[in-house]
């Protein structure tokens, strides 16, 4: 374990799971009131140990970690010191995959932070817009966000921290398709569930389309929403997918 502290001077807790060499590090993101501690999270972290070594924290306003959330905005920031953790234990090359709000998260991380070392990028269960409300699920968790009783729920029940600061409305954070499309040549892997009861899957096809050809997509017959929600074998997959981008990239194919 260890305490990471980003750019903007939020401590994260963060995890270490070591693969079968330095090669290639995932660096995994939960979804909205999640942590690296969850079963859900320790078993994804599991099977992507079987390829490569694993990093794995706490968004900033969830667990053990600092601060307060943003559910999207700053958190790029968590993402990108998690990668240079993961660097800094000498892994040559990291690939991020992360799940619904760390979906989003880590396909703006990708835009906001180019860098010759990021190979690929899984976004699964993501959104492709803010602001969605078309769903039960989704309408409920704008009400934990938006509302001061939400909030309170949130921080006693969810054991998640919400910042109170409201998005300024002209100057909103860049959606998930607009980063999509500024990412390449980074590929990006689209995964979605047909069950999914936050996003369905028009939101997965505006991420592709927006990625170009350097994305793929990935709907998934029967595959609920994130992390709590995806089989072994489909992380195996995934984790299959992310290696193969990293040893073209290092082959310069």
């Amino acid at each position: 374990m260890a305490d990471l502290r980003t750019a903007d001077g939020v401590v994260l807790s963060a995890h270490h799971d070591r693969g079968p060499s330095t090669d290639l590090a995932f660096v995994a993101a939960h979804g909205f009131t999640g942590s690296w501690r969850t079963p859900a999270m320790r078993r994804v972290a599991g099977v992507l140990a079987e390829t490569g070594g694993v990093v794995t924290f706490d968004f900033r306003g969830h667990g053990r970690s600092g601060g307060a959330c943003t559910v999207g905005d700053r958190e790029i920031y968590d993402v990108a010191a998690a990668v240079a953790w993961a660097r800094s234990l000498g892994y040559a090359s990291v690939a991020t995959i992360g799940f619904s709000m760390g979906s989003a998260c880590v396909v703006r991380h990708a835009a906001a932070f180019p860098s010759d070392d990021l190979v690929a990028v899984a976004a699964v269960s993501g959104p492709s817009r803010w602001y969605y409300r078309d769903t039960v699920p989704m309408r409920r968790l704008h009400w934990v966000v938006e509302r001061r009783l939400g909030r309170l729920v949130s921080r006693v029940a969810l054991r998640t921290r919400v910042s109170s600061v409201e998005w300024p409305a002209d100057d909103l954070p860049e959606s998930p398709t607009a980063a999509a499309a500024r990412i390449a040549p980074v590929p990006l892997l689209v995964v979605h569930g047909d069950a999914d009861r936050y996003f369905p899957v028009d939101h997965a096809h505006a991420l592709h389309e927006a990625a170009g050809p350097t994305g793929e997509l990935w709907i998934e017959p029967g595959y609920g929403h994130a992390e709590n929600a995806a089989t072994d074998d489909l992380i195996r997959r995934i984790a299959t997918w992310l290696a193969a981008r990293d040893r073209a990239a290092r082959s310069g194919s």
